[in-house]
């Protein structure tokens, strides 16, 4: 429907944005993390879009990274979570920490988050548990994105826990390649 807007920051209104396309001005609502990055009012902004219609609403949402936007598809798709509550995640973690907090099944971090309760950051963990891999390899800043998934992936191939398998490519030294990496995470899991 509508991917994405492209044109002139015109008001900010957490957690909602005005922003003006050739005369016509679309309202979004966006994650906190989008809104701290966008330029100021007046300035030109492009920002990649989620339109969700319901029965009494019809909503566009706006995201400046397609990372973002498909997290955030991610979370609206597990039951119980609808747009409001998939805006508060993303505003109280960042993708990659989302990512990490999945990876190593950590409800305290998202039970931080405002709207999330015990039940439903366990439910959270749950449904995204494997769909977030390669963000976590590539927020930590240690591996390349693609050779640490593919670490990842191998080692959860191997029988570890995703958990296990997470901290094993977070201790792996940058830019290692696929091959030594899973030979080096194997000698890590191996001593523990």
């Amino acid at each position: 429907m509508i991917g994405r807007l492209t044109g002139t920051l015109l008001e900010k209104h957490p957690p909602q944005i005005l922003i003006d396309v050739n005369g016509v001005g679309y309202e979004l609502d966006v994650p906190m993390s989008t809104l701290y990055n966008l330029p100021a009012t007046g300035e030109r902004v492009t920002l990649l879009t989620h339109f969700a219609v319901r029965e009494d609403a019809q909503q566009l949402y706006g995201f400046l990274t397609a990372t973002e936007r498909e997290t955030f598809r991610q979370l609206i798709k597990i039951s119980g979570v609808g747009p409001k509550l998939a805006l508060a995640v993303l505003s109280g973690l960042s993708v990659a920490d989302l990512a990490e907090a999945v990876a190593l099944q950590e409800v305290g971090r998202l039970t931080r988050i405002p709207g999330v309760g015990k039940k439903t950051a366990e439910r959270l963990l749950l449904e995204l548990k494997g769909k977030l891999a390669d963000e976590i390899v590539g927020a930590t800043g240690v591996v390349a994105p693609r050779a640490g998934g593919d670490v990842l992936n191998a080692l959860i191939a191997l029988g570890y826990s995703e958990k296990e398998a997470a901290l094993a490519v977070k201790a792996l030294p940058e830019g290692v390649a696929v091959e030594e990496g899973i030979r080096l995470a194997l000698k890590s899991l191996a001593k523990v």
